[in-house]
Parts: structure tokens; sequence; C-alpha cells
């Protein structure tokens, strides 16, 4: 790794942590004394982005980023008290900033669960904004506690989409199991959300949901404003458009052949007819998740 990508990297790290001992940064990145100076000059002097603190840790001051704790979730629709932050919790981006495969990029076997709220478009044209803005931080807060607790992450947020991720950062052989499971958790969640959206007098929400299991490149992606742990490929265009026919069969998860065979045979599944999908060159078999 040149030095330049250690600046960059130390630089993550360090507007994540806010605060970072000149001995761990010597350890993360296997610095001598003469490199460790480089370092320290670099962000101090030439970026300006951090200042010594008793010649023994760098801190922080640059823009503000994700170094303060996640506050407990809200059963409310009040807008969180705190800063905004990063939907990347503090203790996955540890992983992802001390991982080597992660910070290079590395082709994986990876369950990706996209997700889409279903006729959104006419609600947010006829609900006041800051109830609409409530109502999605609402569902998202919801929808990433149901992902975060079956083994996944979010990795982005696009409109009102999910793209979140199984078996990317760390090798899971259940992970397909584990994002169907937070496919249910996020359909159990949706429904408690709608009883609190319709007691307001709210309207209430839908989801389509799919999911796909294949190979992808796995990697920390980005500009230095802004980077994200993602996956990219194929196996990511497949989940999004598999999400789309939910809307066509009138159910709201579907999964595709190849995350049905990676599966638990106890899951009820219904086969549909092979769909062409815009942009895959075969057409793709699914399968609906039947209630339970």
């Amino acid at each position: 790794m040149d030095f330049v990508a250690v600046v960059d990297q130390a630089i993550a790290l360090l507007r994540q942590r806010g605060r970072l001992t000149y001995r761990t940064l010597q350890l993360q990145f296997q610095l001598d004394a003469e490199h460790l100076e480089a370092l320290k000059e670099e962000l101090i002097e030439g970026q300006r982005l951090a200042v010594d603190e008793a010649g023994r840790i760098l801190v922080w001051n640059g823009a503000s980023g994700a170094t303060a704790s996640p506050a407990a979730a809200s059963s409310s629709l009040e807008p969180p008290p705190q800063a905004p932050l990063t939907y990347t919790p503090p203790y996955l981006a540890e992983k992802i900033l001390t991982s080597r495969s992660a910070l290079e990029g590395e082709r994986k076997q990876v369950t990706v669960l996209f997700a889409d709220l279903v006729g959104f478009t006419p609600i947010s044209e006829r609900v006041d904004p800051s109830a609409l803005v409530r109502i999605l931080n609402g569902y998202f807060e919801r929808m990433s506690r149901a992902i975060t607790a079956h083994q996944g992450h979010i990795s982005t947020l696009i409109g009102d989409g999910i793209l979140a991720l199984f078996g990317a950062l760390e090798t899971n052989p259940w992970q397909t199991d584990d994002a169907l499971r937070a496919a249910l958790a996020m359909r159990a969640e949706l429904a408690a959300y709608n009883a609190e959206l319709a007691a307001e007098g709210l309207p209430k929400l839908a989801i389509g949901i799919g999911l796909h299991r294949g190979t992808g490149i796995a990697g920390l992606v980005g500009s230095l404003e802004l980077m994200q742990f993602t996956v990219v490929g194929t196996v990511v265009s497949v989940a999004a458009r598999v999400q789309t026919l939910t809307r066509e069969h009138g159910v709201d998860i579907l999964v595709t052949a190849d995350a049905q065979r990676a599966l638990d045979p106890r899951f009820a599944l219904r086969a549909l007819p092979p769909a062409v999908l815009k942009g895959i060159a075969e057409p793709v078999a699914t399968f609906a998740l039947l209630p339970e």
C-alpha cells in the first residue's frame, strides 16, 4: 500500500473515531517512526484535519463525521434529537476500516436484499413535507433494525429504497437464511409501524423486497468526502430488478432461484414463472415467500 493510500485510510478512520493515539496509527498501518511523523505532518499541517493533543493523541477537527454514539431507537414519529449520523454504525465502520479485503476489494459470494416502498410517490405528493420526513425516518429506523438484527448491514439508501448486504464483510455460510429472516422481520416491523401511522391519521406504507445470491466485488468505494462499503456487480442489479416484480405478482417478498437453492428448505416458497429482467441476459426464476 502506498503512503497516499495510508493517508486516505487514516483520515477515514480518524473521522470515524474522532481521536486516535499515535501508537494505534502505528500499529494499524505498520508505520515506522519516520512514516508516522510524515502522517502526523500531513494530517495536522498539510490537510489541517487534525490537531495534536499532549504529543500522544491525534484529534479530528475537520468536517464532523459519524463519531457520536448512536441513540436508542425512538418508537415515536418525532425527529431524533441527535446530530445526523451516517447509516454505517460505529462498530461496523471499525470492522470495515480494519479489514484489508474491505479496503482493497474482494470478489465474494454475497446475498443482496433490495427493498423499495410501493406506491410512495402519490403519498409524497399529498403529505406535508415535515410529516413525510418523519414517516421516512421512522420507516428507515425500523427496517435498519430488522436488517442489522440478522447479520446484515445497509450499504445504501436510494430515495426510499434500501440496499442491504449479507455475507459481504464477513464470511457467513447462513447469509441467505439471514437475509430472508431479515425480510420477514421487515414485514413484521412494517405492520407494526403501519398501525402507528394509522393511529395518527397518516397513510400506511407497502414494501417490495427482492433477494438474490451471487458473486460481486465487495469493498470500500467512493471519494474522501463520501465512502461506503458496498458490492458492485450483476448480483445487485438482479436483486433490484426482482424487487420490481413484487408489484406484478402481488407479493411483498421475492427470492431468485440462486437464493432459493441456498435457503433452509423449511421456508415456505411458491415458484413463479421465469421473468425477463431489463439488463439481464437470461430469464430469472423467482419464488414468493408465503405468509407465515
